[in-house]
């Protein structure tokens, strides 16, 4: 079976997660994609990091975020995120992931997520296992920009184009 390298999904903005514009507060971006990733891993890699975390006592820490805004995400709109992992080493992963509105014309927010593997038991990084190792090679999907302000940048010039 060949694995999605680009996982979706739909969220609707809520009342509580909005700022007094009815806009997404920048906050909560991050809950969004996150619970988005979260969701994600689960229908489509089989991977449950709380059950992991319970049983074999490891999972993911975010070790970092790069987040831009773009356009307001608004209450109880319906928004499109997409997630992909774009690097991957032995301890580590690097996640974009990306909010639409519903029909994908218009980009809202990006993020770069920064992840290392983190044994909770022993409190220190943890090596993935070769197991995760051929998942994430599977999986991968790479970006041609290398770092998140280039990303941005080329986001922007993409978009001032398709405008014109």
């Amino acid at each position: 079976m060949t694995l999605q390298k680009t996982l979706s999904s739909k969220a609707t903005i809520r009342f509580q997660d909005c700022d007094p514009f009815n806009h997404l507060n920048n906050a909560s971006y991050i809950n969004y994609f996150m619970n988005h990733r979260e969701d994600q891993l689960i229908q489509g890699y089989d991977v449950d990091i709380y059950k992991m975390a319970k049983e074999e006592g490891k999972s993911w820490v975010v070790n970092s975020n790069q987040i831009a805004y773009l356009r307001p995400a608004l209450l109880m709109e319906t928004v499109h995120i997409e997630s992909q992992l774009i690097g991957f080493d032995s301890s580590n992963l690097k996640v974009e992931m990306r909010m639409y509105n519903s029909d994908k014309t218009h980009l809202k927010s990006i993020i770069w997520c920064g992840f290392t593997h983190f044994n909770l038991l022993k409190q220190q990084r943890e090596m993935h296992n070769d197991q995760y190792m051929s998942l994430f090679e599977s999986i991968h999907n790479p970006l041609s920009e290398l770092n998140f302000e280039n990303r941005i940048k080329n986001i922007r010039l993409l978009t001032q184009k398709q405008n014109n």
